[in-house]
């Protein structure tokens, strides 16, 4: 398939990469120059690299970058054909999400919202799940191009509710790792050394998926980004903006933000969001 792939970061790149070395013909696009894919062509612009596509596929930082690279005057917009399908796999509020569908499909195009889990392994390797908001004959048309690039794709519903299903999966993500990181630094504070303590966890109820992935790289003090915390902090954000839209409390997320905010401000922002533990052993005057 012609394939316009728009955004390189840690995600974006090795999803495209997948795409090329499935056979697609693929054109690809950065906001900041130097990112490139190997048998991929470059473009100048979202404009240029949609032209004749098929397929638009979407990966960048915001709504304010998404609303750009569509909507902007280099934007996908203005070269979109009829019955092409734009699918964002970007992690923005839902609500916003619809209006770009509404504005997509008003120009004979059709609109998926996509977001993925996984984190850069998964990307890497080509073992993302993606949470999909849409048609289900527009689903059924992308499963090719989800098989390549994940292990699974789920259809939540139509469009705008991949995203707001995201957005609950990435609350008990950053839940789940915040009460590991201050159960490690309550247990270290008493002096119980972590090792014992981590085979206690995976023996019992408490091991999660979420415990499974970080503890390796919390165990190894490698707070390279996979997932970097001011990401899963804007997420956060999109989350409590999404409570506040829909009536809902969330007392326990907005003390998690308040966590980020402090470790954005100890320099940990570029980061994986793991390295909030930082933050609360630093608070305890623990190593």
């Amino acid at each position: 398939m012609r394939i316009a792939f728009l955004g390189l970061g840690i995600m974006g790149k090795p999803m495209a990469q997948n795409l090329v070395k499935a056979g697609h013909e693929v054109k690809v696009w950065n906001r900041s120059s130097g990112k490139s894919v190997d048998g991929a062509h470059s473009a100048s612009s979202p404009k240029e690299a949609a032209r004749d596509a098929e397929i638009v596929w979407l990966c960048v930082s915001d709504t304010k970058a998404v609303e750009e690279v569509l909507f902007g005057d280099d934007g996908v917009i203005g070269s979109l054909k009829a019955g092409a399908i734009v699918v964002d796999s970007s992690t923005i509020l839902p609500d916003a999400s619809l209006k770009f569908a509404e504005r997509v499909r008003k120009n004979g195009a059709d609109f998926v919202d996509a977001p993925v889990t996984g984190s850069k392994v998964g990307a890497e390797s080509g073992q993302l799940i993606f949470i999909v908001g849409a048609r289900a004959e527009t689903f059924e048309k992308l499963q090719p191009l989800f098989s390549v690039m994940g292990k699974s794709a789920v259809r939540v519903g139509a469009n705008g509710k991949g995203l707001a299903a995201k957005l609950s999966m990435n609350l008990m993500i950053a839940l789940t790792y915040e009460g590991f990181a201050e159960a490690l630094v309550l247990a270290k504070k008493q002096g119980v050394e972590v090792k014992p303590l981590m085979s206690l966890i995976n023996q019992s109820m408490v091991r999660s998926g979420v415990v499974d992935y970080k503890a390796p790289f919390v165990m190894a003090r490698d707070f390279s980004a996979n997932f970097p915390m001011r990401l899963m902090h804007k997420d956060i954000r999109l989350m409590l903006e999404a409570a506040r839209q829909n009536g809902v409390k969330l007392p326990g997320l907005e003390t998690v933000d308040k966590v980020y905010e402090s470790s954005a401000r100890e320099g940990n922002a570029n980061l994986d969001y793991a390295a909030t533990l930082m933050t609360l052993e630093k608070a305890a005057g623990v190593s």
